[in-house]
């Protein structure tokens, strides 16, 4: 089951996404975390401790192996092969975090200048693919704010495209354009996540701001100060208070997707 986790940075993209890891490792799946945001941040959401999260390098910073995969000999510069290796790269990069979950770092995609894939890039994107299709694990992948970096071969491979939304009027904007995208590029299954809800009263706000859109609001998360707490302490909220409203609102979330495993990716 291949998780994607989308939304505008702030609104608990990485919250949802590392948590929910932690949930389906708890449960015994074999877990593959992905930080392919620019922040990088996953890994404290993942409980991951202070000595593993210092030797972590992201893949974009990897220069030396970059231009070992991406540069053509005697081609010239600015020439470089768009379909690297990468097969060897997740299990050799990979790091161990809580309840035997992997985390792999990737960084976040730049947006290329006037058109053109720098190697750091197509590198990432041909990775991205293969985690994506190639990987047979659960894997759930933290985006960075927008998915305009994703092609089709990369998005053929998601099975869930959760796209996470608070309270506002912005984000909501956003998660227009990521749901319209997503569906442009083949993705079938979309559910809109909602975070941050003080009330009731915001739920229904948000379900007539979105009647139209073809993609209800599958799921809901009340604001939490536990969340806040933990990430000022360094801990994961899951490991913090597990008992909180807020972590236990995605554990429901938790339990609904692996009963959709089971009734759909599993037969």
């Amino acid at each position: 089951m291949k998780i994607a986790v989308s939304g505008k940075g702030g609104v608990g993209k990485t919250l949802i996404a590392g948590t929910l890891a932690r949930m389906f490792a708890k449960d015994g799946f074999k877990v593959l975390a992905i930080d392919n945001d620019s922040a990088m941040n996953l890994s404290y959401t993942l409980g991951l401790d202070e000595g593993t999260k210092n030797q972590i390098i992201p893949i974009k910073e990897m220069k030396s192996m970059i231009d070992e995969r991406t540069l053509v000999k005697g081609a010239g510069p600015g020439v470089y092969n768009i379909n690297p290796k990468v097969s060897d790269i997740p299990d050799k990069y990979k790091v161990s975090g809580p309840d035997g979950l992997q985390l792999l770092v990737l960084g976040g995609i730049e947006e290329p200048a006037t058109g053109c894939l720098c190697p750091e890039n197509a590198l990432i994107r041909t990775l991205l693919y293969h985690l994506m299709v190639k990987r047979d694990e659960v894997i759930i992948v933290d985006f960075e704010a927008g998915i305009e970096h994703l092609g089709r071969g990369t998005a053929k491979g998601i099975d869930l495209m959760l796209v996470v939304t608070e309270p506002s009027q912005k984000s909501l904007d956003l998660c227009k354009k990521i749901i319209d995208l997503s569906k442009k590029l083949g993705v079938i299954n979309i559910y809109l996540i909602a975070n941050k809800l003080i009330d009731e009263s915001q739920k229904d706000v948000l379900n007539e701001r979105i009647k139209d859109w073809e993609v209800p609001l599958y799921h809901s998360v009340p604001f939490d100060p536990e969340i806040g707490k933990a990430d000022l302490n360094g801990e994961s909220p899951i490991d913090f208070n597990q008992t909180s409203k807020g972590v236990q609102a995605i554990n429901s979330l938790y339990l609904k997707l692996k009963k959709l495993k089971s009734e759909i990716f599993d037969l």
